[in-house]
């Protein structure tokens, strides 16, 4: 999965300035972005197929798919205002553009991450239980650092009872391979390395905690106000994508998988714990639980104790996050962060 990091909000919340003075207004030409991930390949497939030219045509507009390769720089591009939206987690959507004071809308939860986040300890028949003690890497203040304290709940222990050693997602296989590490957290494609070395035991996913880390795409609010064919054109797209990989269309899938690095088999192997959304119906489903609301919740709570909602943020209500049927968790006058259910029901229409 992606990382969030502290330096990743305050830069964003600089380069946020310069957003507030551009005033969206209807246009024609719109550019969103993403990184490599296995929930993502698709809006690459979207550009390279020209699927997305397509949609974007019907509507009468222009659409470029960006991708970047480094995560968090993606993300501080689109608070500043240069991408008219971006993929991120539910997390980092939370803590980098609204925290930054960024109104923003998750017009597609596309998937979420049912086992591509896990934390390994060494030895076999190992249990959560054993984690007191001891000393854990993982990339701080990251989801991994929020799928720990999950698991950790989940076993009557606390973030107290380890030792956090901070690690980034680029050393943590080689941090795993020394003798000194005995535990650690990561996100495929990471995981399945450290999943790969001999008697060793994975004692939580989010397999465990589904729904939890979800994997966006977002928009910025008022362009997506002023320019309602945006989102038409990315849904249309998006779906039309989504029914190919669900009706197992090997030229579409070899695609992503050649273009994540990997072959067909092992692109599906990461699809197998990734929780795609392949139609309307699911997505909407999604967006209308109950359960969402208390994801948030939970994840605002983290992000306020990590401090990742920002230096004036006085509780994990600071930030405003809206759903469908007018729920509202944190400030109602402060709000940034958006679930917006309107364009995937306009999907659901023949």
């Amino acid at each position: 999965m992606k990382m969030t990091r502290p330096l990743g909000l305050v830069v964003a919340c600089v380069l946020a300035l310069s957003s507030f003075f551009t005033h969206a207004e209807s246009r024609k030409s719109f550019n969103v972005c993403w990184t490599l991930y296995a929930g993502w390949m698709p809006w690459g497939y979207t550009s390279t197929s020209g699927i997305i030219d397509k949609w974007a045509k019907k509507y009468g507009i222009e659409i470029k798919v960006t991708q970047l390769n480094d995560y968090v720089e993606s993300i501080n591009q689109y608070t500043a205002g240069q991408f008219d939206g971006c993929t991120m987690t539910n997390m980092d959507a939370l803590t980098i553009p609204a925290a930054g004071g960024v109104d923003t809308t998750v017009l597609l939860p596309g998937s979420f991450s049912e086992g591509n986040d896990g934390v390994v300890v060494k030895g076999k028949g190992k249990t959560l239980a054993d984690l007191k003690g001891m000393s854990i890497n993982l990339p701080e203040l990251s989801v991994s650092h929020y799928l720990l304290i999950r698991g950790l709940e989940h076993a009557g222990l606390a973030e107290k009872d380890v030792r956090i050693v901070n690690t980034s997602d680029a050393d943590i296989v080689a941090a795993f391979s020394t003798s000194g590490v005995k535990a650690a957290v990561a996100w495929n494609p990471q995981l399945s390395a450290i999943n790969a070395v001999p008697d060793t035991t994975e004692v939580f996913s989010s397999r465990e905690i589904p729904g939890e880390i979800i994997d966006l795409m977002v928009v910025n609010t008022q362009t997506l106000k002023d320019n309602p064919a945006l989102g038409n054109a990315l849904t249309g797209a998006w779906f039309e994508i989504m029914g190919l990989m669900k009706a197992g269309d090997t030229a579409a899938l070899t695609a992503m998988a050649q273009a994540s690095g990997t072959d067909l088999p092992g692109y599906q192997k990461q699809l197998a714990t990734t929780h795609l959304f392949h139609t309307p119906q699911q997505m909407l489903t999604f967006f209308t639980s109950s359960d969402l609301p208390k994801t948030m919740q939970r994840v605002a709570q983290f992000s306020f104790d990590k401090g990742l909602l920002g230096e004036g943020a006085r509780s994990a209500d600071a930030v405003g996050i809206a759903f469908p049927g007018g729920v509202v968790v944190g400030n109602p006058s402060n709000i940034k962060l958006r679930f917006d259910d309107a364009y995937v029901q306009q999907a659901l229409l023949p």
